[in-house]
Formats: C-alpha cells, structure tokens, sequence
C-alpha cells in the first residue's frame, strides 16, 4: 500500500492541533481528498496523496485560462490594455458571473481581475474568445498547454471550469500548472494576490480568504461545483521561499481554507530538498475514472454540516491555527468596465389609478349589496419586493 505523509482531513473537525502532527495517511483511506504540497524554487514534492486521482478541476480551470492569456501577452499578440467584448454567450454562462449586459466592454487587465478574484464565469469565456478569436481555437489552445506543460492526465472543454463531460484534471498536473504560472510569468503575479476589486458600483472580496490572513499568502485560486467539491490552491513566500499546496474535494468552504493553510504550513516548516522531483513522481492509484462526488456534496444533510461552519454573521469558521482575522481593511484594486455594465433595475411597478365610474341613474341597492360593492371599489397594494 502507497504511504504518502499528509495530516487527515478528518483531524481537523476534532482538534486543530492533532491535525498540525499527523502526518501519515494511506492513499487507500483518503480517496476523496487529493492533495499535494510542492516546492515552487527545488520543484520537489513535500508530500502527497492520491495526486493522480482524476477531479473535476471547477474554477481551478481559470489558471489555465490565466496562463494562456499571460502567454498572449508575453509574446506581443495582446496587450493588457486590448478591449475584451462581452458576447452574448459570454453573459449567458451560469454563475458565478459578473452579470454584465452582451456588448459591454473592458481592458483585459479588468477582465483577468474579475476573473481570479470575483471568479467570474462570464469573464473566462469572454478571455476565451478575445484570446483566442473563438472558443473552439481557445480550448484547443488550452488543451495545447496542457500537453506541453507535461499535463498528461488533464483535458479542457471550456475556459471557466463548468462541469461537463471532457474535463478533469488531477492535483499533480494543478501543481505543475500552477509551478509553471509562477516561474514563466512572474511579472503577472499579482493578479493572484489582489485582496478585492472594485467596479466602481460594488466591492468583491477574494474568494481566497487565505490572503490576508495566512502569513506571506500570495495565491492562487478557488473552486465548486457539486461534483468536485470544494477545491483551493494556495501560494506562499516566507523568508524567501515559496511552497504551493494543491487541495481538492473538501467538504466545505472553511474546510478547504483549512487544509490549504495546515500545507502551506507544512510545506514551509519541511526542508526544501525534501522529497522527488514533481516531474518524477510515479504514477499511483485509480486512475480510469473521473471522480465526482455530487451524492457526498450536494444534499441536504453535508448542506446543514456547512451552515454550522459559518457564524452569526455569515463569516466562515476556520480552525487551522494559522488562520488569522485580517489586520487591515481590505484594499480593492480598480476594475471598472469601460462602456456597459450591469442591467438596470427594473422600474418601479406605478400604482394603477381605479377606473372612473360612469355615472348612471339605477335604483338603489339594498344595503347589503352597498357594503359589498364598495370593499370591491377599494385598491389593492401592490406586492413588496424582496429585500
């Protein structure tokens, strides 16, 4: 049987620190959660289990949507300041989305924003298509990626991570993707690390609460769908050495920010020449079919397990210890559409006036009949919106 030395997920719900000293898990027990925690400078894998299981990647997809684009501009072909069009199926994707209206445009250094920090879907296709000229020439080209970056166990249908036949990916080709991201394009970085955006009618948060609140945090990306899970990449740099960790299928928002946090922990406490090299890790364990865990996520009964995760106030409750409250109010990075924007709010419904009565010569009604037609005359309010 395949040891590999990760704390247990399930430690984490008993006692944070029990979870900090366990570091022995056999691959067989914890199936239906990958992880794997690498060192971005020796490439060497720390530790890692089930790494090449395959997982619906959900918005991790959007790192690959990323690395195309960056690549895009590093060769010239665009530029940050390109006009990024929204399509009409662009605006069609589901959420999360920006919800902005066909024909609205944007740099695409606004686009890339909305895309990693709101993790819009609407955005990634709208990268897709201003990239790639359609989105059939754009998945092909991430697909094209995927191959050369050594990502043989990955494929792509579409630039935002939508859930579908066709595209899986596993934690060991996520880290290769995101070691690559952070060693080919080191001058666009920071698109990973913004703590929020601002479009000038609304303030979006990072749906990574790591940054800001896990010391020397500096990436990368969230997921969810119903058949992966809870998925996050983090990214973090103390004293000069960055660790990436690679986390999929958690059971909750606060639980995935936990694992995330317990292996960048880890991985910065190891020693950096610990491990194999990422390119020669062998290949282990089940991989014929794309795991999805839809009947474990999406019921009613994992839905009320993750309502009390959250407090009074609706904000995530995390139990790593080195998860911390943010020592500063979060600072938005300008990202403003440059003609369009969201839809207008409807009009407000006008009271309807009641029909004049016409005046005609009748006998009079018997006094029960009076009372009757006279509530019948009185307006109806209108229905409240919800607020």
């Amino acid at each position: 049987m395949l040891i590999s030395r990760l704390r247990p997920v399930f430690a984490r719900r008993l006692v944070a620190a029990v979870a900090a000293a366990s570091l022995i898990l056999s691959a067989h027990a914890a199936a239906a959660n990958p992880q794997i925690i690498v060192d971005v400078k020796t490439g060497r894998v720390i530790a890692h289990r089930d790494a090449f299981v395959k997982w619906y990647g959900a918005s991790l997809t959007k790192l690959m949507t990323a690395y195309v684009a960056f690549d895009a501009l590093k060769s010239g072909r665009i530029r940050l300041d390109s006009i990024v069009t929204m399509s009409k199926k662009a605006t069609d994707q589901p959420p999360s989305k920006m919800g902005f209206t066909p024909g609205t445009t944007m740099t695409l250094d606004t686009a890339l924003k909305m895309m990693l920090v709101k993790s819009a879907n609407d955005m990634a296709y709208a990268v897709g298509e201003t990239v790639g000229g359609s989105m059939e020439r754009f998945v092909d080209m991430m697909n094209e990626e995927a191959a050369r970056l050594g990502m043989g166990s990955t494929h792509y249908i579409n630039p935002n991570g939508l859930p579908g036949k066709g595209q899986y990916t596993t934690a060991r080709d996520l880290a290769v993707l995101t070691l690559r991201l952070k060693r080919d394009f080191p001058d666009y970085q920071t698109y990973f690390s913004l703590e929020g955006i601002d479009t000038g009618k609304r303030q979006y948060h990072n749906y990574n609460t790591l940054i800001g609140r896990f010391d020397g945090a500096d990436g990368m990306k969230t997921g969810f769908i119903c058949a992966s899970g809870f998925n996050q990449i983090g990214s973090a740099t103390r004293a000069g050495r960055t660790v990436i960790a690679v986390v999929l299928g958690s059971d909750s928002l606060a639980g995935r920010a936990d694992d995330t946090a317990n292996l960048l922990q880890q991985g910065l406490s190891a020693s950096p020449t610990e491990g194999v090299p990422l390119a020669s890790l062998p290949v282990y364990g089940d991989t014929s079919i794309v795991n999805d865990v839809s009947a474990d996520i999406c019921n009613p009964k994992a839905a009320k397990v993750r309502s009390e995760t959250r407090d009074d106030a609706g904000r995530t409750i995390q139990h790593s210890p080195y998860i911390h409250e943010m020592d500063h109010p979060p600072q938005y990075s300008v990202a403003m559409p440059l003609t369009g924007g969201e839809p207008p709010p409807p009009p407000p419904k006008a009271l309807k006036k009641p029909a004049e009565k016409k005046t005609v010569d009748k006998k009079p009604a018997p006094a029960g009949e009076k009372k009757s037609q006279a509530a019948a005359e009185v307006p109806l309010p209108n229905a409240r919106p919800n607020l």
